[in-house]
């Protein structure tokens, strides 16, 4: 037997200083705006994590970084997320959603305070552990505590606002950030500053913000443990893997490619890119509202399929419109795949354990954002990046197939 810890911290009616009550109606509202909040903040903290991506071609030219520096310093920023969700992604089921999150985005605050203090590898690799350690804590909390915000405002109403905002603000967010620092570089006499200045101001307003929030989850006294990764949803797992192994590929190494194999060295073309990746993803999200789950996965994997397909062509004919509509399709792909794994796991984790599921989900899926942009960065040391992309593509399919596999009806 579990024990429900997504309870109110307080009932719904409780007294004011005049000795009135407040409605539940009051209560209500009060948990609706709070839903929009946490879903800003999520956004936010999310393009935040996306702003060096258009930046790397600066650094290398700056600190004559090799694309696999670049790529380790993009995996240390998984590594943090993974490190993070095995610790503390789940730890909101017990002592709160705020109690997390709040601390996670100072975490992000201090990780762009490092960006703005130097650009030697060092520097940039600590920076990026620790926003991935925020990310971890944010992932998972944000996401469980927009669900519980749902359920209280609109009790026994459809999920379908819950998913469409959850994935949208952390999809849409990865490409937001993208978009606005590669246009905040290339028209600011500072780009390797301005990006992080305006983020980590839009940080700041957030956790006042969430501070002012209602907290869902009452406080328990549990023995800690560290997040246990369950078997129990295959396919949303390899799903989430695949969907993110896509994103990875176009928020680390991808900006090298436009600028160089592709030549096209605009900075607000390489954040275009990164947001026509995951823009696509969260149109997608919305477009797909009451899908079913199995549907959403056939969608998902012929999208992805056909995507990395156009993004090898267009790498092969040099062709930059190609090589964008693949990442347009392969990033629809994507989202619907990761809408698909998010939905089924939060329908059918138990609430005082939602948290603890998503956070499993997520440290899967950056898994996939990590080892295959790792890989990849590694071994364009010693092949050519179309080479390294055909192989990458095949893996992917292989994967894709994986996951069609384990989400084929069981037959009796």
């Amino acid at each position: 037997m579990s024990l429900d810890l997504t309870s109110p911290a307080a009932s719904p009616l409780t007294s004011g200083a005049t000795g009135s009550a407040t409605t539940p109606a009051a209560v209500s509202k009060h948990h609706g705006r709070g839903f929009w909040v946490v879903a800003g903040t999520f956004l936010v903290a999310m393009a935040y994590s996306t702003v060096p991506s258009p930046l790397f071609p600066l650094y290398v030219a700056r600190e004559g970084f090799s694309t696999f520096a670049i790529t380790v310093v993009f995996a240390a920023f998984a590594v943090g997320v993974v490190i993070s969700l095995l610790l503390a992604g789940h730890v909101s089921d017990w002592v709160g959603r705020k109690t997390i999150l709040i601390p996670a985005l100072g975490l992000e605050v201090v990780s762009a305070l490092l960006f703005l203090s130097s650009t030697t590898l060092p520097v940039l690799i600590t920076a990026r552990v620790i926003n991935g350690l925020g990310v971890g804590m944010i992932a998972a909390t944000a996401t469980a505590y927009l669900h519980d915000l749902h359920t209280h405002h609109r009790p026994g109403a459809s999920s379908q606002r819950f998913e469409i905002v959850s994935t949208a603000a952390n999809i849409g967010g990865l490409g937001v950030g993208a978009l606005v620092a590669g246009v905040l570089a290339q028209y600011s006499s500072s780009p390797l500053s301005t990006p992080y200045v305006v983020l980590a101001v839009l940080l700041v307003v957030s956790m006042a913000a969430v501070a002012l929030t209602p907290e869902t989850v009452t406080r328990q006294q549990v023995t800690y443990r560290p997040q246990r990764v369950s078997a129990n949803h295959g396919a949303a797992g390899l799903g989430a893997f695949s969907a993110f192994a896509v994103f990875g590929v176009f928020t680390s190494v991808s900006p090298g490619f436009v600028a160089g194999e592709l030549h096209h060295p605009s900075r607000t073309l390489a954040g275009l890119v990164v947001f026509i990746v995951f823009g696509g993803a969260a149109l997608a999200q919305t477009l797909t509202s009451g899908v079913q789950v199995s549907t959403l996965r056939a969608i998902g994997l012929g999208a992805q399929a056909i995507g990395i397909l156009l993004v090898v062509a267009g790498m092969y004919a040099t062709s930059f419109p190609l090589f964008l509509a693949g990442g347009a399709i392969a990033g629809v792909g994507a989202g619907v795949q990761f809408k698909a794994a998010i939905g089924a796991v939060a329908r059918t984790a138990a609430p005082a354990r939602r948290g603890e599921a998503l956070a499993g989900l997520f440290f899967i899926a950056y898994l996939g954002l990590s080892v295959p942009s790792l890989s990849i960065g590694l071994a364009t040391r010693y092949l050519a990046a179309t080479t390294v992309m055909t192989w990458f593509a095949a893996i992917l399919l292989m994967l894709l197939a994986g996951v069609a596999v384990l989400a084929a009806p069981k037959r009796s």
